[in-house]
């Protein structure tokens, strides 16, 4: 792996894969129209472990963004968590603090649960969305839950795999979605360039008063968002959390 050297300030993506992502053209766009000298690049890590590799070749590694599948992964290779972050269980944003000495230490924090509760707040009605159905149990996942329940409502979990406080897609019946009218998938289902792919629920049980919020943006519309609008709901990409939550990494950085 080459060093990065030609700028003051390095920020980056670590993740696997990072094809969809658009985090480097908005950051990049940023830095040369306010004239910032720093550039930010993708990490495509196909293993965690490989995040040394990064350090060691790239002294002016200021911060990162985590995406999947290390949002949890990335615990073990911090050296402090902000309470928040460990309260919700996921990093997404890592700022690299230099010690007197000349050595570095990691400390992760978590922007998506601020910027997913930022971008769906305007969107809730308290006397029609009191329930919430999250689709997957990842990183992601987990600060969407975190977002929702700070917001008032009340969370159910969805996965593949049966555990504690998590019910199956094969359980999600027509009953349960007519009477959670927040329905947000985390998963990759439906990710470029898997569009054909979506979450198995019963989307013949949605209404006008449902949001279903998809936190994919690459495609723009992906078939889970069309699927619930052709049954009348009220729909949404992840474009504009990826923008709030950037906006909070950025603030955590220059802090």
């Amino acid at each position: 792996m080459k060093p990065n050297s030609d700028y003051k300030r390095l920020f980056g993506l670590i993740g696997y894969p990072l094809g969809h992502s658009f985090s480097q053209t908005f950051f990049n766009q940023k830095f040369e129209n306010e004239r910032i000298d720093a550039r930010y690049i993708n990490f495509e890590l196909s293993d965690i472990s490989k995040l040394k590799e990064v350090l060691a070749v790239n002294d002016n590694l200021a911060g990162f963004n985590v995406t999947i599948p290390y949002k949890e992964l990335i615990f073990g290779y911090l050296d402090a968590i902000d309470p928040e972050a460990k309260a919700i269980g996921a990093v997404n944003v890592v700022k690299v603090f230099r010690q007197p000495d000349g050595s570095r230490s990691l400390k992760g924090y978590n922007s998506d649960s601020v910027g997913f509760g930022d971008s769906i707040r305007p969107m809730l009605s308290p006397e029609i969305h009191r329930r919430a159905l999250v689709l997957g149990t990842g990183g992601a996942a987990k600060a969407v839950a975190y977002a929702l329940r700070k917001l008032g409502l009340e969370v159910t979990m969805v996965s593949r795999s049966k555990t504690t406080d998590v019910v199956t897609y094969a359980e999600l019946t027509p009953e349960i979605v007519a009477d959670h009218h927040v329905i947000v998938n985390t998963t990759p289902l439906g990710m470029y360039p898997h569009v054909d792919e979506c979450p198995e629920i019963p989307y013949d049980a949605l209404t006008p008063q449902h949001i279903c919020y998809d936190l994919l943006y690459n495609p723009d519309v992906t078939l889970f968002m069309r699927k619930s609008a052709e049954r009348g709901a009220q729909v949404k990409n992840g474009l504009e959390m990826l923008l709030l939550q950037a906006f909070v990494s950025w603030n955590i950085w220059n802090k």
